[in-house]
């Protein structure tokens, strides 16, 4: 890492806080070993920056001080969070991305127009997670044939043949999030064949 980076310097200065927090307590190193279950070496070597700092190590002792964890490690200002992004054109759908890293976890709105109502499953590398935000969208994976109202979400294997898109004559606006892994949502939708019995 290069020493003169904001983090570095940021880092160089825990061991120094993490002294100016148990002074300003008037907190014996031996007392702090107890509470924390962490060596009396361990923390003296941490508060002269002899040894580097972990989460394992921090997170006890902010416990211990009954502080914030950004208050030990003094973390630098974050930048502007706002995302700067421009809605694109891809196979007829808008797609707005919503993630600006690359790789991993992706994550994008999808406005569906009313005209792409024809399955074309596909097959790909993948897991995919949607959630419907406004019509109703039709959901075709392997044998299935769902839909999805708002407020509805589902999961995939996207390895499974599947196609989505609007289930009536008005455009689906949804989110999706696509990846290798990460945390499962529960599918809430009902059978395309199921019909209510007129009123």
């Amino acid at each position: 890492m290069d020493e003169q980076s904001p983090i570095a310097a940021t880092l160089a200065q825990v061991g120094p806080r993490l002294r100016r927090v148990r002074d300003q307590r008037g907190v014996a190193l031996s007392a702090l070993a107890e509470a924390t279950g962490i060596s009396k070496s361990t923390l003296s070597r941490l508060e002269s920056g002899q040894r580097r700092p972990s989460l394992e190590l921090l997170l006890p002792i902010a416990q211990a001080h009954q502080v914030p964890l950004d208050e030990l490690i003094g973390a630098p200002e974050v930048g502007d969070p706002r995302i700067r992004v421009r809605p694109r054109v891809h196979k007829g759908r808008t797609v707005i991305p919503l993630s600006a890293q690359t790789g991993g976890v992706q994550a994008w709105k999808s406005i569906i127009p009313a005209n792409q109502n024809q399955p074309e499953p596909v097959t790909h590398e993948g897991y995919e997670w949607l959630y419907v935000l406004s019509g109703r969208l039709r959901l075709v994976l392997a044998d299935h044939d769902l839909i999805l109202g708002p407020g509805e979400a589902a999961e995939f294997d996207t390895r499974l043949p599947h196609w989505f898109g609007p289930a009536e004559d008005s455009p689906v606006e949804i989110l999706n999030l696509f990846g290798p892994q990460g945390e499962r949502m529960h599918i809430r939708a009902k059978p395309h064949s199921q019909k209510k019995p007129p009123a």
